[in-house]
C-alpha cells in the first residue's frame, strides 16, 4: 500500500520538531575519535603546577567521510562517576545541553582528522576530583556530531585524580611575613624619632 505524501511530510516535520526540541542527545553521538592523555592510572596532579598532554584523531575503522561535517572539537575535562556522586551540579544528562559531565574546557581548534595534540596546565581553579578527558566533534552548526574519551564506556579505566590548591600560596606567605616586618621596623622607627625629639625638647 502506498503511503500519502501528506503522512511523509508530517513524519519529517515531527522527526525536525523532536530534534528541535531536545537536541543533541550524547547517546546519539559515534564514538569516532580516538584520544589519549598523559596522566596515568590513579596518578595524582597538582592543579597549577603540572600539564595533561592530549592527542586525538579520527578512528580510522569507520568509513572515509564519516568526519565529513566535523569542523571544529573542544577538548574537555570531566568528571568520573566517583567525583559525580551526591553532586546534582556535576550529573550526567543525556540530552547535551543539560549534561554538566564535562565542564572545564581544555582547548577548542579547527576539526584536523590526524596529528592533534595539545599541552595544558592545569588551572588553579579546577576543584579536586577524579578526571578523563573527552574530546566532542562539532558541525557548522555548532551541535555535537561525534566523540572520543580516554577512558571505558563505563567511565572506569584510565582515570586520574586532580589536587586543588589548599589554603594559602607561598608567595603570599612570604610577602605578608615582609609587610609585616616592614611594619615592625617602621613603628620602631617612629618611636626612636618621637623619642628623640623629646629628649630634645626637654634639653631646650
Amino acid at each position: 500500500m502506498e503511503v500519502p505524501s501528506s503522512f511523509l511530510v508530517l513524519s519529517l516535520l515531527l522527526s525536525c520538531f523532536a530534534t528541535t526540541a531536545y537536541g543533541v542527545t550524547f547517546s546519539s553521538l559515534q564514538k569516532t575519535l580516538v584520544v589519549t592523555a598523559s596522566p596515568t592510572q590513579g596518578e595524582v596532579l597538582k592543579s597549577g603546577d603540572k600539564q595533561i598532554t592530549v592527542t586525538w584523531g579520527f578512528n580510522r575503522t569507520f568509513p572515509s567521510g564519516t568526519d565529513s561535517a566535523y569542523k571544529t572539537v573542544k577538548v574537555k575535562l570531566c568528571y568520573a562517576p566517583i567525583s559525580q556522586k551526591d553532586r546534582s551540579w556535576r550529573k550526567t544528562v543525556d540530552e547535551m545541553k543539560k549534561d554538566k559531565t564535562c565542564q572545564h574546557k581544555i582547548v577548542a581548534k579547527p576539526y584536523s582528522a590526524s596529528n592533534n595534540s595539545v599541552t595544558w596546565t592545569i588551572e588553579r581553579d579546577i576543584p579536586s576530583g577524579t578526571y578523563f578527558v573527552r574530546v566532542y566533534a562539532f558541525n557548522a552548526q555548532d551541535e555535537e556530531v561525534g566523540f572520543g574519551q580516554t577512558t571505558s564506556h563505563q567511565k572506569d579505566t584510565n582515570l586520574f585524580v586532580i589536587q586543588a590548591i589548599t589554603g594559602r600560596h607561598m608567595s603570599l606567605d612570604i610577602t605578608s611575613i615582609c609587610f609585616s616586618a616592614f611594619s615592625i621596623v617602621a613603628l620602631a622607627g617612629f618611636f626612636y624619632m618621637e623619642k628623640s625629639k623629646g629628649k630634645a625638647s626637654q634639653q631646650n
